[in-house]
């Protein structure tokens, strides 16, 4: 956006919603939260929307944590605090008072309302912190003052087969949003996108005395306080929901939600284009002026291997320790964890701090694979230490055919 047409964000301000566990990463997420997984190296998921913030310009911020926070709060208070003019980590249940926390996505944000209100803001920016996008907040900002919306919604077009994982959203040629349904089993057909539909990324802009109403009402109901089931149709049904693409710069627009395993794989591979489809955020802690004039991180992270090992597609992650006559094919290797020597990996995931043992063949026999390890529809296969130590204690426990028991004189 041109600087004479990026609008002032100073009376805006921001909530982060960090929360998540993300259960379907199952046991990478069982010692921190989804936005805290580590992505593309030292980053973390959370540090694409903390990018794309300073980015834009919004320059304070709530983030709302609840599951396994102390890894995100820590990451978050070294790597962005001193890009914010204000950055608070508002965990559920010491807000609360409560050890469930927060109730729901709206929760959270009703629970920090004294703080919103205090900042006299004139817009209040919802953000999720566990996708993988580049974004300017400031043109979604300018959208939604020029519709005159109440609330506007950030969307992107997936394919109508993926449609039960998302929030569909149905708007006329205007952008006004005539419908919205969260993750339905069968998803209406949109005349203006053939076998696709427009979706909810999550991310919200919200006129701040609109919300602050909402979200009172919303507390004193029986609902699921939650943005999608309770606050979004409200809005639609007032007709003051407006839609905002991001405009895809070279292409298709960049978004993943990265909350399966098979995604989270994925993704990190489409990284290893020469081109990456997205700016990774920076390694180390930036500030405003230097996101604003970066042109994206090229760095190239093909994994790193000794004399004789062969990397089809892997990532090289930071820490990670590879021997000789390895083979990685589709594979990440996380902080951490190391590959003994004759190790063949095919589509895995290997969890921080996992020590691969000499050897270990995985990816090719699909029912093996699925014996010891978790292993996708999708063909993905998770390793981690815990696993690694389950297969071999089976494999150390003696095993007697029938013919040398009865030699032994034991019965079967």
């Amino acid at each position: 956006m041109p600087a004479a047409l990026t609008p002032d964000l100073s009376d805006a301000f921001t909530v982060l919603l960090a929360g998540g566990q993300g259960s379907r990463l199952h046991e990478l997420t069982s010692r921190e939260c989804k936005p805290a997984l580590p992505f593309a190296g030292n980053r973390r998921i959370v540090d694409f929307t903390m990018a794309n913030a300073v980015r834009s310009g919004l320059t304070r911020m709530i983030v709302a944590t609840q599951y396994r926070p102390e890894t995100l709060a820590q990451h978050l208070a070294a790597r962005w605090a001193p890009s914010f003019t204000r950055l608070d980590i508002r965990e559920g249940r010491k807000v609360t008072g409560r050890p469930e926390g927060y109730a729901g996505t709206a929760a959270a944000v009703t629970a920090n309302l004294a703080e919103i209100e205090a900042s006299g803001a004139r817009e209040i920016v919802v953000l999720a912190g566990d996708h993988v996008y580049e974004m300017d907040y400031a043109a979604m900002v300018a959208s939604h003052r020029a519709s005159g919306a109440e609330v506007t919604v950030a969307v992107d077009t997936v394919d109508i087969a993926e449609a039960h994982a998302f929030g569909v959203v149905l708007a006329d040629e205007q952008g006004c949003i005539r419908s919205f349904i969260e993750k339905p089993k069968h998803a209406p057909q949109n005349p203006l996108l053939p076998g696709k539909v427009m979706v909810s990324m999550g991310i919200y802009v919200f006129s701040r005395d609109w919300l602050v109403q909402a979200l009172r009402e919303d507390a004193a109901t029986a609902s699921s306080h939650d943005f999608g089931h309770d606050i979004l149709p409200r809005a639609v049904a007032q007709g003051v929901a407006f839609a905002h693409r991001a405009p895809a710069q070279d292409g298709a627009f960049y978004w993943r939600d990265v909350g399966t395993l098979d995604a989270y794989r994925t993704a990190q591979l489409e990284f290893l284009q020469a081109e990456p489809p997205c700016a990774l955020p920076e390694r180390r802690m930036p500030s405003q002026n230097e996101l604003s004039a970066a042109t994206g991180d090229l760095i190239q992270f093909a994994y790193q291997m000794q004399a004789g090992g062969l990397s089809l597609r892997a990532p090289r992650w930071n820490g990670g320790e590879t021997g000789r006559w390895t083979l990685l094919d589709e594979t990440v290797v996380m902080p951490g964890a190391r590959l003994a020597p004759g190790v063949r990996l095919t589509k895995a995931i290997v969890a921080p701090g996992t020590s691969v043992p000499e050897g270990l063949v995985v990816g090719e026999d699909p029912e093996e694979d699925a014996r010891w390890f978790r292993r996708t529809e999708g063909g993905t296969t998770l390793i981690t230490t815990a696993m690694l130590a389950r297969r071999g204690a089976d494999r150390r426990k003696p095993i007697f055919a029938p013919h040398i028991n009865a030699f032994l004189g034991r019965s079967a």
